[in-house]
């Protein structure tokens, strides 16, 4: 007998939409998380804290982030029950309706996913950062906008994340933790307010965010699906009933061998996650059938992130939620490039870190001489307080490629098709804040080495019309292997140029609908 109908193979954005409209369905599910079950008492904030998951040591280290480094380019992930929204801005935003124009299978409409796009905005409930809430970073991007004539291209971003209409910036002691105000969301799990602590990717100390474990893998439990974390996903088998998983389990201060089997899988464990999974289940001869194409047409997502000092304005990137805006020119209204630019947000906990590294005995010599520079000039004009980081998202060429090389997962990435691309979204930062009396900073790696790191990856295993033009198809059904469904960032088969949480959630509630049939 088999342990359950469906096993989901992560608790990101794409396996805990399924984990949830499985059960509710009447499915017996299985969630398998390679994280731990975090929660606010142990979010890490000490540099000896569990900041870091290596995959190559899980037993010694599974923190808080997943950190890939490549050549030219470097990638960031949460790890633990919740995935992505753990580690992510809380932006919840859809994509334009032009995405969707070429590159996606004809079942894959914006107006497919409008009705999922409402519903994941009605499960998360999002919201604005209301008028009289707005951080200093909210208001220098309004006028970046208006000084470049771009005001109508400016937009307040719905955000997951619990609000207290009465709450302000002129209350006084306005970001004790103290002035969050408990409630009860709509899935009658207890949260807190926000009061503007800035610390969104690492943990709400209030819980104001609304996180998927607060959200979609709470109703999910209600409706008897079975959370395992800690469990790392090796292997898909397909057998003659269904498919096999194999897993290691942290346990104990060792990995333990685990087994499971179902009729259905669905695997959402991430962009490099799921395409590592399906990789490495090819090379053990376990899913013979699987497209050429994958591993193909990764991309970045754009990101890219220049600091600049605004020597005239009090910042405060520590302050507000991570992102709160954007200025929209995904049109290409800028060097006919589609870029969709945000502010972004820079926890005390960083200058905390510098300060810690001043007098650390076992810095290394790089860090020693960054902090004996930046940390005098740091503390005569309090310049992180005047510090904005410029963030933003582009549509790059998402022609990188992942594969397998000496055992280990690897990204080939050329940025030849896209440089100009992050040129142009380099050369409207440098714009922006020049506009409002700043000075940009273009990050160094990008200037000498062209080397990026994104938290928003996504491809690997494209949807597309056929074998030949994608890995799944519209329903997220592997090709060549019936009742194996991939559900995350990596089906997206191009960049989208923003945020993208609510389209890969919105996917997976597409992708649930047509499960929910053989279950």
């Amino acid at each position: 007998m088999a342990d359950a109908d469906v096993i989901v193979v992560g608790s990101g954005f794409g396996g805990a939409v399924a984990a949830c409209r499985l059960a509710q369905a009447g499915a017996k599910v299985i969630v398998l998380e390679r994280g731990r079950e975090w929660n606010v008492q142990d979010f890490p904030r000490e540099p000896t804290d569990e900041w870091l998951f290596d995959p190559l040591a899980p037993v010694k280290r599974h923190g808080w982030f997943d950190l890939r480094m490549f050549p030219n380019m470097s990638v960031i992930q949460g790890a633990g029950v919740g995935g992505g929204s753990l580690v992510y801005a809380n932006i919840s935003v859809e994509a334009k309706r032009d995405t969707f124009a070429a590159g996606w299978p004809s079942g894959i409409t914006y107006d497919t996913l409008a009705p999922h796009y409402a519903e994941v905005g009605r499960m998360m409930e999002v919201q604005r950062v209301p008028a009289g809430q707005w951080p200093e970073r909210t208001k220098l991007l309004h006028d970046a906008a208006k000084a470049a004539g771009w005001q109508n291209r400016f937009r307040s971003l719905e955000l997951a994340v619990r609000f207290d209409p009465n709450w302000n910036y002129a209350l006084q002691d306005a970001h004790n933790p103290a002035k969050s105000v408990a409630g009860t969301n709509i899935h009658g799990v207890s949260q807190g307010t926000c009061v503007h602590l800035g610390e969104c990717d690492l943990g709400c100390p209030v819980n104001a965010r609304n996180t998927l474990d607060l959200n979609y893998l709470a109703v999910a439990k209600q409706k008897g699906a079975k959370i395992l974390p800690l469990h790392i996903v090796r292997s898909v088998a397909a057998t003659a009933q269904g498919y096999e998983i194999r897993a290691e389990e942290i346990t104990g201060g060792k990995l333990e061998a685990r087994t499971f089997t179902s009729k259905l899988v669905v695997v959402a464990c991430g962009s490099l996650g799921s395409t590592e999974l399906l990789l490495r289940s090819r090379a053990a001869g376990s899913l013979q059938n699987l497209s050429a194409r994958l591993g193909e047409a990764w991309s970045s997502n754009g990101d890219f992130l220049t600091p600049a000092i605004h020597p005239f304005r009090d910042v405060q990137p520590g302050r507000g939620p991570t992102i709160t805006a954007a200025i929209d020119l995904l049109d290409g209204e800028y060097m006919s490039k589609a870029i969709f630019v945000e502010d972004g947000g820079l926890p005390d906990i960083a200058r905390d870190a510098l300060e810690r590294a001043q007098g650390d005995p076992n810095a290394n010599d790089l860090l020693k001489r960054t902090t004996a520079t930046l940390m005098p000039v740091l503390a005569s004009i309090d310049i992180v307080r005047r510090v904005m980081p410029w963030f933003a998202q582009a549509r790059d060429a998402a022609d990188g490629r992942l594969s397998l090389k000496n055992g280990q997962l690897w990204l080939d990435w050329d940025i030849a098709a896209s440089e100009e691309t992050m040129n142009a979204v380099a050369a409207v930062h440098r714009k922006l804040a020049m506009l409002t009396e700043g000075l940009a900073l273009t990050p160094l790696p990008w200037t000498i080495g062209r080397d990026l790191i994104t938290p928003h990856p996504l491809g690997g295993c494209n949807m597309g019309s056929s074998a030949a033009t994608g890995v799944v198809d519209a329903a997220g059904e592997v090709f060549g292997h019936p009742n194996l469904f991939v559900a995350d960032g990596a089906i997206v088969p191009k960049a989208i140029g923003l945020n993208p949480s609510r389209t890969i959630a919105a996917l997976a509630e597409h992708i649930a609908t047509g499960i929910v049939t053989r279950v």
